[in-house]
This record gives structure tokens, C-alpha cells and sequence, in this order.
């Protein structure tokens, strides 16, 4: 498989499973956490997710500027790397939950400090090293192996992604049995809206004979959200019995958050170990001089006169192009960590999935995260045994072609969501009285959504970013890495639109938005196909 590869190939892609597990830690708690240590709606949470997102990926243009500048790729890798260390340090440290009054405001600006720390690193880190691993493959001798380069990296990176949201959760389910709790992903929402005093006494809405009846079965039953809350107080208490509601809703929310701190800790391990690997193997990646000799200045000059009258414009050209509609799979594929995990909390029976280790059950909304670097490491193979295949016979399609393609795929991913959240509640129906297991939908379809949206992954990432080291001038190349991650930044501060769409519409409407904007960018991406295939060639 690595047979016809760059030796420097594994330990790039080694180096950087640190960043993925950390980053892969957030994509599945982040805004898990934001609500059950703040209280915030999904739309609040959603805005900050979509912020975070749009600092890691815009940054990595600054982080570009900066190694291009100093033409010093594996130093600023390396700073990336520490840096994004010191911001997990800052998240993994307990605070009181819940949060003091008159120091909410204190501790949220910590936390978003400390996010756009990791944020900063990462784009010290992330598009340096893509542009790394593309400088492998400018030796001739690589350069045909450059697309199923990229593929192995992405696959590789991805094994760290594996195991961050497993991890996350062990942790946090550990602390809470250790604390005689067990987890329930609707219990911090509950215990919010206690303790503020807007937990609803009925889901009736009405009046008259008939809503005082409907109101009256429903406390018979203790089907309104204060019964549901003591219900579920105890089954998870481990006396079985929540006598004080609101002492058990300060010390769920407590010793349930201090577990997520503790989750984020584990991110740092995981950056040490890459800090390690990565300075064990400096020396087989490629070196960018900071001074060059008379000759060679004077060759390069000429190199990239002849380029700037040639080539550079219509080069910078097709690369924008290809940024703007890829914006659009971000918008819709990082939903991931945002809706879809709601999704999972809110509407999907997680009991189907528990998995029990003895004395840690991983049991949670977040474990979904674990689903689609899990499918990009046994689906990147077969993408690439069939790239192979169609190669061998001419017919591999080119990498536009394959982005246009993985758009399509994505809007299918969608589609099946529509269809299978066609009869589900509105969140504002369930929102302080959650569905009960029976009512929920088989986790399957979550599974069967990231199975499409891996395939459409693999289409689009680790082949556009093969397209960028490709077209990209010599020159600017780490700025250009950066303009492929900027264009998923774009993508990624729309995130919030996604949660305003959750909390406010049917379901199945919020889908069809993603489908539509996959289906349009699909197209745009086919009409310009001739014209990007002729530059690449």
C-alpha cells in the first residue's frame, strides 16, 4: 500500500492523529457541553460551534502566511502543535457547574479563549502539514501516487479520530459512576430549566374543558415535564430515590460537566504523543530553505516569472472556484457536531448502542462521532481500490469530477434523513419533555446518513486537497492549503444556521435545505468541470 510512497508519508500522517482525536473530542462534545455547562439553547451553542469552526480553518490562511513567510514549515508545525496543547490544558481544568451567579459571562469568555487558542494552533498546524506531505510529491518520482497520497494521510490521521469521541465518553461516564450518577443525555436541559424556574408544569397549551382534562391526565400519568424530571432524577440516581430536586440538579450538572473537562484532558495526551512522533521523524520530511544561493534565487525567479505569465492567473482562478462551491459541503457535512448530534440526543435511541465495559458503560449522543472516521478507514481502500481500477482501464474521472460526484453523494446523505424524520416532533413539542426510547428512531439511520457522508468525504476532501498542492503556485502553496481550509471556515460559520433551522421548523424541512444547496453546488461543480480539468492538465 505505502510501497510506492514517500518514506515521510506515515509519520506526517502519524504526527497528526493528535489533531484529529482532539479534534474529533470537540466535533462530538463541544456543543454538548456548552448546554449542559451554560445552560444555552441550540441556537446559542450552535452560533459558538460555528465560530470555533470558522477560527480553526480561517486560521490556517494566517498560519500559511506565516510558514511562507518565514519558509519554515516544520518550526510552525511544531508551535501549532504546543499551542493547541495549552488550549485543551484551559478547557481541562474544572470550574463549578453550575456556573456561579454573575460569573457566567466570566467563564464562557474563558471557555471561548481557550477554543480560539486551539483554534490558533491548528492553523499553525494543519495546513502546513498538508502542504508538507504536498511538497513529497513534487519529486517526479511521486507524483503520479500524489491523489492516493492524499487518501492514505486522510485515512491515517483518521484512526485518531476513532477513538476521541470512545474516549470521551468512557471519561465522562466514568466520573459520573464514580459519583453515583449514571448518564442520561436529556438531564442537563432538565436540570437547567429547574433551577432557572422554567420547567413547565404541562405540555398543554389551551383552554377550556378539554385542555383542563388533557392537563389532568397528564399529571395522572406523569407525563408533564416536572413529573418526567423526578423520573428520571431517580432512575439515575444511584439510591434510586431524588428526594431534593433542586440539590440533585446542581450535583448532576456538577460532577456531569466535570466529566467533560476531564474529556477534553485526554486531547492533550494525545498532542504530546504527536509532538513525539513528529520530532522523531523530522528528518524525513522535506526541507524549504530559509536561503537559497545565488543560482538557485536567481532559477526560481525565472521559474515563477514564467508561471506568473502563464500559468498563476487562470491557476488561482480554478482554485477559487472550487473553494466556493465546496463551501457548501462543509455547511452541510459538519452538521455532524452540530444537528446531527442533536439529532442523536434528542430523537434517536441511544440504548440500542450501549456498549458495557464492566465498570464503564459508553453510552451517549457523542459516540456517533465515532461513525464516520471508523467508515473512512474501511471505505478509503475500496474509494481507492476503484480510482485504481478505473485508472488501470482510462477511465478514472478527474478530480473535479470526483468533487462534483461527492456533492451528489452528500445530498443523498440528506435525503435519507428527510425520509426518516418525516413523522418525528418538533423540538419545541419535546423540548422539556423528551421522547421516551419506544418513540424514538433506530439509530441506523444516523449510521446509514454518516455511511453516505463518508463516501462523499472521500470524494471531496482528500481529493480537493490533492487538487490545491496540485494547482497551487510554487510560491503559495501554504497560502493556498490555507485558502482550501478558509473555504471550509466559510462553510463552517453557516453551521448555526443549521441549529436555528432544528429548533424552529419540521424536521424533514431542515434536511431538505442541505439536500438543496448539495444538489446546486452539484451542478455548478459540472458545468465548470471542462474548464478546471483543462488547467489541471
Amino acid at each position: 500500500m505505502f510501497k510506492k510512497h514517500p518514506k515521510g508519508l506515515i509519520p506526517a500522517s502519524l504526527a497528526n492523529m493528535g489533531e484529529r482525536f482532539g479534534f474529533y473530542t470537540m466535533m462530538a462534545i463541544l456543543v454538548l457541553f456548552l448546554q449542559a455547562k451554560f445552560g444555552l439553547n441550540g441556537k446559542d451553542a450552535g452560533l459558538i460551534y460555528s465560530v470555533f469552526y470558522f477560527s480553526i480553518y480561517i486560521l490556517a490562511f494566517v498560519g500559511g502566511l506565516i510558514a511562507d513567510k518565514l519558509r519554515n514549515y516544520k518550526g510552525v508545525i511544531l508551535t501549532g502543535l504546543f499551542v493547541m496543547a495549552l488550549g485543551y490544558v484551559i478547557l481541562a481544568i474544572p470550574s463549578p457547574t453550575p456556573v456561579p451567579a454573575g460569573k457566567e459571562t466570566m467563564f464562557l469568555v474563558l471557555t471561548c479563549f481557550a477554543l480560539f487558542v486551539i483554534a490558533f494552533g491548528n492553523g499553525l498546524f494543519k495546513g502546513n502539514l498538508q502542504a508538507l506531505v504536498g511538497q513529497m510529491y513534487d519529486n517526479e518520482k511521486y507524483g503520479k501516487m500524489r491523489d492516493s497520497g492524499f487518501s492514505l494521510f486522510y485515512m491515517f490521521i483518521n484512526v485518531g479520530a476513532i477513538f476521541a469521541p470512545f474516549t470521551a465518553i468512557a471519561i465522562r461516564n466514568w466520573w459520573l459512576n464514580s459519583k453515583g450518577f449514571l448518564y442520561d443525555a436529556n438531564l442537563p436541559n432538565l436540570c437547567h430549566q429547574h433551577l432557572n424556574g422554567t420547567l413547565e408544569n404541562t405540555r398543554i397549551v389551551g383552554e377550556g374543558a378539554l385542555a383542563n382534562a388533557q392537563g389532568m391526565a397528564e399529571q395522572v400519568f406523569a407525563l408533564d415535564p416536572a413529573s418526567r424530571f423526578q423520573q428520571l432524577a431517580a432512575s439515575v440516581s444511584e439510591s434510586g430515590v431524588a428526594t431534593n430536586l433542586t440539590k440533585f440538579a446542581e450535583n448532576y450538572l456538577n460532577e456531569f460537566n466535570t466529566g467533560f473537562h476531564y474529556a477534553f484532558g485526554a486531547a492533550i495526551v494525545a498532542m504530546l504523543i504527536s509532538v513525539i512522533v513528529y520530532l522523531f521523524n523530522k528528518k524525513k520530511f522535506p526541507s524549504v530553505e530559509k536561503s537559497k544561493s545565488k543560482a538557485e534565487a536567481q532559477e526560481e525567479r525565472a521559474n515563477n516569472i514564467q508561471m506568473d505569465a502563464k500559468e498563476i492567473k487562470q491557476r488561482l482562478y480554478a482554485l477559487f472556484a472550487v473553494f466556493g462551491v465546496v463551501i457548501f459541503f462543509w455547511f452541510s457535512f459538519h452538521q455532524n457536531g452540530l444537528t446531527l448530534t442533536m439529532f442523536a440526543r434528542d430523537y434517536t435511541d441511544l440504548s440500542a448502542i450501549k456498549i458495557n465495559l464492566g465498570s464503564i458503560s459508553i453510552v451517549g449522543a457523542e459516540i456517533f462521532q465515532s461513525i464516520n472516521p471508523i467508515f473512512i478507514v474501511l471505505l478509503t481502500p475500496i474509494i481507492m481500490g476503484l480510482f485504481g481500477w478505473l485508472r488501470s482501464k482510462g477511465k478514472e474521472p478527474s478530480t473535479p469530477r470526483k468533487i462534483a460526484i461527492g456533492m451528489g453523494i452528500a445530498a443523498s446523505a440528506y435525503v435519507l434523513m428527510a425520509i426518516g424524520s418525516g413523522s418525528l416532533p418538533l423540538f419545541s413539542d419535546i423540548d422539556g419533555s423528551p421522547l421516551s426510547d419506544a418513540s424514538k428512531v433506530t439509530p441506523f439511520l444516523l449510521i446509514g446518513t454518516y455511511f453516505i457522508l463518508t463516501i462523499a468525504e472521500l470524494f471531496i476532501s482528500p481529493l480537493g486537497i490533492s487538487f490545491v498542492s496540485k494547482v497551487a503556485p510554487p510560491h503559495l502553496q501554504g497560502v493556498m492549503q490555507g485558502g482550501w481550509l478558509g473555504a471550509t471556515a466559510i462553510g463552517n460559520q453557516l453551521l448555526f444556521i443549521g441549529a436555528i433551522l432544528y429548533e424552529s421548523i419540521p424536521l424533514w424541512l431542515t434536511w431538505t435545505v442541505f439536500i438543496s444547496v448539495c444538489v446546486m453546488s452539484m451542478i455548478v461543480m459540472l458545468f465548470m468541470v471542462k474548464w478546471l480539468e483543462r488547467i489541471t492538465n
